[in-house]
C-alpha cells in the first residue's frame, strides 16, 4: 500500500511540474504577443484552488490531474468588446499565434535541459557498460565477444553508462546492422558488426541490450549465506549466517544458480538442505515458502549469497560544472527528443509493438521507482517524460499543438484560415485517435499488471 501512494505521489508531482512548465510556456508567449490570457489551470475539472491575478488571469488548480490548459480571449468563442478586441488571440498575425502554439513543447524542452543540467551537476553514479555473459543463441552470440569487455560506442554515439547503450540500440532498432564499439580486459579496441536485420523489440519489458543477449557484468556469487531474513523459512530450518550449502535433496550444488534454480522450482515443499557449517557437515530439513510473481509460484528461502565487492574501477559518477553540466544537458535533451522522433515512427512502421505503449500506470510506477533510487534518478525520469510530453504535443494531431500549427501553417500559405467545418472534423478524428491511444496505452497497463 505506501509503495502505491508513494508511486501516486511522484506521479502527481511528475504531471504537475511537466504541465505546469507546458502551459507557463503557452502563457509566456501570449502574454508577450500582448494576448488577453482568461485563465491559467493545472488539470481539468472543477478547481479545487483559484485565485484571480492582479492581471486580470484566474489561476487554478482542478481536480483532474492529467494535463492542463491556458484559456485565452477569442472572439470565435468569447464576446469580446470593441476596446478588449486588440487583445485576442485570433486578432493576431499567424506567426504570433503559431509561436504561442509552439510555446508549450518548446517549454518542456528547455524543463528537460535544465533537470539535466542540475542532474549532471549533483552527480549521477553510474557502472560502465561492461559485457559480463552473453546468452546463447542470441543477436549477440553471432559475434565472438570476450568477457569482460566493455561497451564503448554504439553506431559511433558514445555509451557511458548501461541507459546509453540501451537508448542507443533503441535507436537502431529497425536497421539491418548496428556497429559496436568494445574495449577488452587488455584495453584493446574492436568494431564488430551486428546483423539485427531480424531483430524486433516485442512486448517484453526488458532493455534492448538484454533483448540482445548482452548480460552485464555481475560479481561472482558464492554458495555461502551472508543474511537469513527473520522470520523466513531459512531462520525456522536454523540456518545461519557462513552455512554453505553443498547440497539441495541430496544433490550437490556447484554455484548459487543451481541453488536458486531448485528452490525457486520447490514452492512450499518438504526438501533437506546439505549445509558446511565451521568444517561440520549437517543435513537440515526446510520447508520452503511460497510467493507469487506474474500469475507462477515459485519457492522462497529468504536468504542472500555472499558475492565478491563490485570492482571500483567499473564505478563512476558522471559529474559536470556549470558551463559543461549545462552543454552535457542540451546534448541529452537532444538524443531524447531525437530517440523519440524515432521510436514514433518505428511504432508507426512496426518496428515496435504497440505493446510497448505505456499509460499513466507505466508512468506513476516509474516515478515512483526513480524517486525512491534517489533525487539525481528522479530527475531523469522526469526530464525523459518532459520531451515525450513536448514531441508527442508536436504530432500533427488535430486538438494536440502539432495540428494547431498545421493549421496555422496552412492559413499562412493561403492566406485565409481553415474552414471551422473542416477544423471541426478534424478535431472529431484527433479526438478518436488519441482516445484510442489512450486505450491501447491504459490496456497495456493492466495487462502488465495482470502477469
Amino acid at each position: 500500500m505506501l509503495e502505491v501512494i508513494w508511486s501516486l505521489a511522484a506521479f502527481i508531482i511528475t504531471l504537475g511540474v511537466l504541465v505546469t512548465f507546458h502551459e507557463f510556456g503557452h502563457f509566456w508567449v501570449a502574454r508577450k504577443c500582448g494576448i488577453k490570457v482568461l485563465t491559467f489551470s493545472v488539470g481539468f475539472g472543477k478547481p479545487i484552488w483559484q485565485r484571480q491575478g492582479k492581471d486580470g488571469t484566474t489561476y487554478q488548480v482542478s481536480r483532474i490531474p492529467l494535463g492542463g490548459y491556458v484559456r485565452m480571449l477569442d472572439e470565435r468563442v468569447d464576446e469580446v468588446s470593441v476596446e478588449d478586441q486588440p487583445y485576442s488571440f485570433n486578432s493576431k498575425p499567424v506567426w504570433q499565434r503559431a509561436a504561442v502554439v509552439a510555446a508549450g513543447p518548446v517549454a518542456n524542452f528547455i524543463l528537460a535541459i535544465v533537470v539535466l543540467w542540475f542532474m549532471f551537476l549533483l552527480g549521477v553514479p553510474s557502472v560502465k557498460p561492461v559485457i559480463g555473459n552473453v546468452t546463447p543463441n542470441s543477436v549477440a552470440a553471432q559475434v565472438e565477444l570476450t568477457t569482460p569487455s566493455e561497451i564503448i560506442a554504439v553506431n559511433g554515439q558514445r555509451t557511458d553508462d548501461w541507459q546509453q547503450v540501451n537508448l542507443a540500440f533503441a535507436g537502431a532498432l529497425g536497421d539491418a546492422e548496428a556497429q559496436l564499439t568494445v574495449r577488452d580486459a587488455q584495453q584493446r579496441e574492436r568494431t564488430l558488426t551486428l546483423d539485427i536485420n531480424d531483430w524486433r523489440l516485442g512486448d517484453e519489458q526488458v532493455p534492448t541490450f538484454v533483448a540482445l543477449g548482452f548480460e552485464p557484468f555481475q560479481p561472482a556469487v558464492f554458495t555461502e549465506l551472508a543474511y537469513i531474513e527473520e522470520n523466513s523459512p531459512a531462520a525456522r530450518a536454523g540456518l545461519r549466517e557462513g552455512d554453505k550449502i553443498v547440497a539441495f535433496d541430496g544433490t550437490l550444488m556447484d554455484s548459487w544458480s543451481q541453488i536458486r534454480d531448485a528452490i525457486m522450482a520447490a514452492p512450499a515443499a518438504d526438501i533437506t538442505l546439505t549445509v558446511e557449517r565451521q568444517g561440520v557437515t549437517e543435513q537440515l530439513a526446510v520447508t520452503l515458502g511460497a510467493r507469487e510473481f506474474d500469475g507462477q509460484r515459485y519457492g522462497y528461502l529468504g536468504v542472500e549469497p555472499t558475492r565478491e565487492a563490485y570492482p571500483d574501477d567499473y564505478r563512476f559518477v558522471q559529474q559536470y560544472g556549470i558551463v559543461d553540466g549545462l552543454v552535457k544537458g542540451a546534448e541529452r535533451t537532444w538524443s531524447l527528443m531525437v530517440l523519440s522522433v524515432k521510436m514514433i515512427g518505428k511504432l508507426l512502421t512496426g518496428t515496435v509493438s504497440v505493446t510497448n505503449l505505456s499509460g499513466p500506470v507505466a508512468i506513476a510506477e516509474g516515478a515512483g521507482v526513480s524517486a525512491s533510487y534517489g533525487l539525481v534518478y528522479f530527475l531523469g525520469f522526469l526530464a525523459l517524460i518532459s520531451v515525450n510530453l513536448g514531441i508527442i504535443n508536436l504530432l500533427p494531431l488535430p486538438m494536440l499543438d502539432g495540428g494547431h500549427l498545421v493549421f496555422l501553417a496552412i492559413e499562412g500559405a493561403r492566406k485565409k484560415a481553415v474552414s471551422e467545418r473542416v477544423q471541426e472534423i478534424s478535431y472529431r478524428i484527433g479526438g478518436a485517435l488519441i482516445f484510442a491511444l489512450m486505450v491501447i496505452a491504459i490496456s497495456n497497463d493492466v495487462l502488465r499488471l495482470l502477469r
